[in-house]
């Protein structure tokens, strides 16, 4: 009887192969053992839909471990992951997963920024309140400004070993030979929504006698065709720029629109970013000055020209643009540092 059973079980089987065959075509029909599948299911569940299962229990991500990584963050945020991990004594990867996954946490890099003196908050308010009231008057006070500074260009250029990586099947004992005293170059550049003012390149250490060299011989001459009486200068608080001769010769130049430490205006000291310079046109020119890794002092001099010649005057205009906004921060932030440009994510 067992036998009469599987049989006609055989028969309907491929009587259901052979009308799938005519349904689906030869080369499209599901095999036969899909079939007895699918048969099977409907006569177990009375349906052809997959069984829902229960998911993958991750025992290392537990609750119990999400709660004591998330305590622990509060406890010590700046842990590292593999230090946080091994006192939890979890795996790395758990740690990482609960991290990102489970918390939605993310890694935060350091801002370093210049430490301020309890004296320069009040200079920083004075000047951008002064800056302000200018801008009121003359909306286009941001275009009649000459800021100035001066940096250093190292030929070896920086590495970076932390970030510096050989991929290899094997250490390949890899090393880069650094001079003691690398030998540079010392740029001045002046800058203000019209352009670049420069490259001059200093032979030597930048003193009094040197700085007024370039006012007299270099910027004076580039000053010819432009409107000087309604220009502001400024400089930082450098002993080589406010000494009385440099502050006498400024003044003869820009009568009463002197920015610096014993000029007309006080520049606020340690306020990197207040200084376009600083906050654009130095780390613009050392990302291309290296691209070709200069070999000698006139190549990187080279470079260093060729990377001004090619700042564009709008993208001038963007970053005095960017300076006036920058005023307005600063009065925000009652002279701390600006939280909304170094944080903007």
């Amino acid at each position: 009887m067992e036998t009469e059973l599987s049989s006609n079980e055989e028969l309907n089987a491929r009587a259901r192969y052979f009308y799938s065959s005519l349904f689906f075509g030869v080369q499209n029909r599901p095999s036969e053992c899909t079939i007895r599948r699918i048969v099977e299911k409907f006569e177990e569940t009375c349906s052809v839909c997959d069984i829902t299962r229960c998911g993958y229990q991750r025992s290392a991500c537990s609750a119990k471990n999400i709660v004591a990584v998330r305590d622990s963050v509060e406890e010590n945020p700046n842990l590292s992951i593999p230090r946080r991990s091994q006192q939890l004594q979890l795996s790395y990867g758990t740690t990482w997963r609960i991290l990102h996954r489970d918390l939605n946490l993310h890694a935060y890099k350091i801002q370093l920024t210049q430490e301020l003196k309890p004296q320069d908050h009040s200079m920083c308010r004075n000047f951008a309140n002064w800056a302000l009231e200018k801008l009121q008057v003359d909306d286009s006070f941001g275009r009649k400004i000459i800021l100035s500074d001066e940096a250093h260009f190292f030929l070896n250029g920086f590495v970076n070993k932390q970030n510096c990586r050989i991929w290899g099947t094997e250490n390949l004992r890899t090393i880069q030979q650094q001079v003691m005293y690398p030998q540079k170059v010392t740029v001045w550049c002046g800058f203000c929504a019209g352009g670049v003012i420069g490259p001059y390149f200093f032979e030597a250490t930048v003193n009094g006698q040197r700085y007024r060299h370039v006012i007299t011989t270099f910027f004076r001459v580039k000053l010819n065709n432009m409107n000087v009486d309604d220009m502001w200068f400024q400089q930082d608080g450098a002993t080589c720029h406010t000494s009385k001769e440099t502050v006498a010769l400024l003044t003869e130049m820009f009568n009463g629109h002197i920015i610096s430490r014993g000029g007309d205006i006080n520049w606020p000291p340690r306020s990197c970013d207040l200084t376009p310079l600083d906050f654009f046109l130095w780390g613009f020119l050392k990302s291309k000055v290296y691209a070709n890794n200069p070999k000698t002092i006139d190549e990187l001099k080279n470079n260093i020209t060729a990377a001004i010649n090619e700042v564009e005057f709008q993208l001038c205009e963007n970053v005095m643009e960017n300076w006036v906004k920058r005023i307005g921060l600063l009065k925000k932030s009652r002279g701390e540092h600006l939280n909304d440009i170094v944080f903007r994510n």
